[in-house]
């Protein structure tokens, strides 16, 4: 028998999404329902793609700098 590929997964939960950013459950939750975070809700779940939250901190970043 042949070996499946196993998939890496490219998506984050909300728990895994608030341990990567550093902040906690609530805001990820709040920032959420206030649509200030780029997420997918799929089949009742809400799930965060690692790139979009990668380019989420980098703009918050550039925004951080200008006055």
């Amino acid at each position: 028998m042949s070996e499946l590929a196993k998939v890496e997964r490219t998506t984050l939960t909300m728990k895994e999404t608030a341990e990567y950013l550093g902040i906690s459950y609530w805001l990820v939750n709040q920032l959420v329902r206030r649509k200030q975070i780029p997420c997918a809700r799929v089949g009742g779940r809400v799930l965060f793609r690692v790139q979009a939250l990668d380019e989420y901190l980098k703009e918050k970043e550039e925004n951080s700098l200008k006055k």
